[in-house]
């Protein structure tokens, strides 16, 4: 192996050392991700239902800071609105565009850097049913 060669793969190696050594990026404390940082698509585990429903936040043009999107069950796409505070996640679904059908209640779990949240569906009559929310795509 000439010496340029091996000078390049030394080179390479350090690089991709440093690539595996460098320190991986921090998350922020749930209390400090934003609602802004919640806008994009979400996949949506509810227990009970079976297939995965899709969530589409963007920011809402009436209300400073919160969302406002879509929820597709699969079987119906419903509007919704939602807020974060302090790491905690509120949001409303309704299925005529006037009452409220269910209520999510929530939280940016620890350590996700925002890409997950979870807690409890409550829609009347029915049961609470626990959800998971995941980013369809990191940001």
């Amino acid at each position: 192996m000439s010496l340029s060669s091996r000078l390049a793969l030394m080179m390479w190696v350090c690089c991709l050392a440093g690539t595996v050594l460098a320190a991986p990026a921090t998350c922020p404390a749930v209390t400090d991700i934003s609602a802004e940082q919640l806008q994009g698509q979400w996949l949506v585990q509810v227990t009970g239902q079976p297939r995965m429903w899709l969530l589409q936040l963007r920011p809402h043009p009436e209300h400073s800071g919160s969302l406002r999107g879509e929820l597709d069950t699969g079987t119906g796409r419903y509007p919704v609105v939602a807020d974060l505070d302090e790491g905690e996640f509120t949001l409303e679904e309704t299925h005529d565009g006037q009452r409220i059908a269910a209520t999510w209640l929530g939280s940016v779990l620890q350590g996700s850097c925002g890409q997950t949240i979870q807690g409890e569906r409550l829609a009347q009559p029915h049961p609470t049913s626990p959800f998971v929310m995941r980013r369809n795509q990191a940001r």
